[in-house]
């Protein structure tokens, strides 16, 4: 009876455990311990979700991201607060240092406060640029609440945000409805640099832009940015994979704005779709979502009477090789086969220093199972000798990166195994030759042996 306790609790524990792929331990940054109760429901979905909420003041003396090397917390939420600075257990570097650990990090901001320097320093280090005066407000004249923002025009409501890309899984809108807007009010906009690790959710309209609040003009001269500048929510993913999501509108996880009526300009009524983009925003931002496993990885011979072993460490030459990669994704509370989107490849690449194949992986149904998703390719070595490397480098927005390489040798022929003359046809030429110039050397050594000379007449002896 003890012992079947002690699976149940395994198994109840491991459920649990599985909500994110990279722990449930979420560490919440508040000023002020009162304010969660405007973020009441949007708190309330991550408990239910299994994430075990830690709340610290910034200037907490406790507060300490890591104990003895390793990280105290899987996932921090900054929520905006009137500190200028975080304090020395919240400095960039400390922030930095989170993120190489493989911990994630969701800030959120607000055109009432300033930004703390701790993550106007951190946002700078990934190449996502802030006003100057670490605020701002981004308005739209076209795209606003009629009932909450008719004069000030800083409530925007949006459609939600579509793929940046074609090939890219849309993790952020599937689903939604035509009726269903999004509301930022009172948000901040960041202008994201050129790194390939940056990559926004949800853009501005071309309509909108940001300026400082606290200058009160009929006309704003200097602009941070306008238009599709403006990134609202934007992404950013570390070579290790960490994450990091900053949304510009902290106002938008509060309670008064999940699934509340809104008014669009011309008088046209909807729903938010604030709950659910809040759940999907945070879910991939702690690893619920979009995360790549890699189960296994097999190559191996694949020629007649060829020894089948598995994962060998030396090939030959011009020796034919399948390679066979096993993946799952993650999607909220189990793993799944994972599908390469539309107008996407997996690659394999066999290389020394540079490829001498780069071949598509194909989906391979006979190793594919209910929780997993196989892909394989044959090819033959090539007529090089050396150390070569089976890689497969697949780095796509938002989905985990997946990098795996394994080395072996590429010998020579051995003496034994190249193929016979006789069976190149190409050599027939020169061995008839050979076997003319033999035989013809035989018949002339057996006439010169045995033929006897030619007799001559008698010999005259000569007198003077």
């Amino acid at each position: 009876m003890k012992s079947l306790f002690s699976v149940f609790v395994v198994l109840f524990a491991a459920v649990v455990s599985a909500l994110s792929t990279s722990g449930d331990r979420l560490l919440v940054i508040l000023e002020n311990v009162a304010d969660k109760e405007n973020y009441s429901k949007f708190l309330g979905d991550l408990e239910s979700r299994g994430f075990e909420l830690s709340f610290e003041s910034p200037k907490s003396e406790s507060l300490s991201l890591f104990r003895l090397g390793e990280r105290a917390y899987d996932h921090l939420l900054f929520f905006p607060t009137k500190i200028k600075g975080l304090g020395p257990n919240l400095t960039p570097n400390l922030l930095v240092d989170f993120l190489n650990a493989q911990g994630n990090i969701l800030v959120t901001l607000g055109s009432g406060l300033p930004a703390p320097t701790s993550l106007v320093s951190l946002l700078a280090e990934l190449d996502i640029q802030l006003p100057a005066d670490r605020t701002g407000l981004v308005v739209d004249h076209f795209h606003y609440d009629a009932s909450t923002a008719a004069d000030l025009h800083d409530v925007l409501l949006l459609s939600p945000p579509s793929p940046v890309r074609p090939d890219i899984r849309d993790y952020f809108s599937a689903g939604t409805s035509k009726n269903e807007v999004l509301a930022f009010p009172r948000g901040v906009g960041a202008v994201l640099g050129a790194s390939e690790l940056l990559t926004p959710i949800l853009r501005a309209p071309r309509t909108a832009y940001s300026y400082n609040p606290k200058e009160q003009a009929e006309t704003v001269d200097e602009l941070f940015a306008a238009g599709e500048q403006l990134a609202l929510v934007s992404t950013f993913q570390a070579r290790n994979s960490a994450r990091l999501t900053l949304v510009g509108s902290a106002e938008m996880l509060q309670d008064k704005w999940f699934d509340a009526e809104v008014t669009e300009v011309g008088g046209k009524t909807g729903k938010t779709f604030n709950r659910e983009f809040a759940k999907r925003v945070s879910g991939w931002t702690f690893n619920e979502i979009g995360v790549l496993r890699v189960n296994w990885i097999e190559h191996r011979l694949d020629e007649e009477d060829a020894i089948k072993e598995t994962n060998p460490t030396i090939y030959r030459i011009k020796n034919d090789v399948k390679y066979t990669i096993s993946i799952s994704e993650y999607a909220w509370t189990s793993w799944a086969p994972f599908t390469v989107p539309a107008g996407d490849a997996l690659q394999l690449e066999f290389s020394m220093l540079s490829p001498f194949h780069r071949l598509p992986l194909t989906l391979d149904p006979a190793h594919s199972t209910e929780t997993s998703s196989a892909y394989s390719v044959g090819f033959r070595t090539p007529d090089q000798h050396g150390i070569f490397n089976f890689k497969v480098n697949y780095k796509r927005p938002f989905l985990s990166n997946i990098e795996e390489k394994n080395t072996v040798s590429v010998r020579h022929m051995a003496h034994d195994e190249w193929p016979r003359s006789f069976v190149i046809s190409g050599a027939w030429p020169w061995i008839a030759g050979v076997g003319v110039t033999v035989t013809g050397w035989v018949a002339f050594c057996a006439l010169w042996m045995f033929s006897a000379p030619v007799g001559g007449k008698g010999s005259v002896k000569k007198t003077q």
